[in-house]
């Protein structure tokens, strides 16, 4: 028996429904393949029933477990200002590039949870994991993208040791984001984004004081 769950963190909209919903369901259906859990079942309706009588932007946090339970608990979301730029910072933390459960959202968050004590709200919006062989991975709950001139954002692969965010699948079936190596050097030489399918992408500056 596993001790952990499966995640989706939904963007629910009055007037649009939840967010990237098709992808959402194929990474959790694909995830709990892989795991060897149960297929999620009624999931939309289930979903659909949590925010019925809400009015207002909605965050929804979907768990999965293993005998294939679903919970689901939402609360208020104030979609980020365009004009938004996060402050990152990189952790000493270090990702497992061979750990392969990090390729998939679970309750198992310590490494994000190290990585996010070593700064504080004040100095850092997100927190920047690296792997064993210093290769850019993403954020504690973000993607990375890195606009290097090319006219397509740049994001790390998940051989790296990564998640396979929604929003960066999303972003590669559009062909506006390709799958590339990234290195500290490069985070020098171009425009960086973070982001997620709950929040977008965000405009955010390295910090290195």
């Amino acid at each position: 028996m596993t001790d952990f769950s499966l995640i989706e963190t939904l963007r629910w909209q009055p007037d649009e429904g939840f967010i990237r919903l098709p992808l959402h369901l194929a990474r959790l259906s694909r995830s709990a393949r892989r795991i060897g859990f149960p297929e999620p079942m009624e999931v939309v309706a289930k979903l659909e029933d949590a925010v019925r009588d809400d009015k207002e932007p909605r965050r929804v946090r979907l768990i999965f477990d293993g005998q294939g339970r679903i919970d689901i608990t939402t609360a208020p979301f104030t979609p980020l200002p365009q004009v938004t730029v996060w402050k990152l910072r990189i952790a000493s933390t270090r990702l497992d590039s061979t750990d392969k459960l990090l390729r998939i959202k679970t309750t198992c968050r310590a490494v994000y949870e190290a990585a996010r004590a070593e700064f504080t709200p004040q100095q850092a919006d997100e927190i920047i994991l690296l792997n064993e062989r210093q290769d850019v991975c993403e954020g504690t709950i973000t993607s990375v993208f890195l606009d290097d001139g090319s006219g397509i954002l740049r994001t790390p692969p998940i051989s790296c040791g990564l998640l396979a965010g929604v929003l960066r699948t999303d972003l590669i079936c559009q062909r506006k984001a390709r799958v590339g190596r990234i290195t500290l050097d490069d985070l020098e030489n171009g425009m960086l984004y973070v982001g997620n399918s709950l929040r977008g992408l965000i405009r955010a500056t390295l910090q290195k004081d």
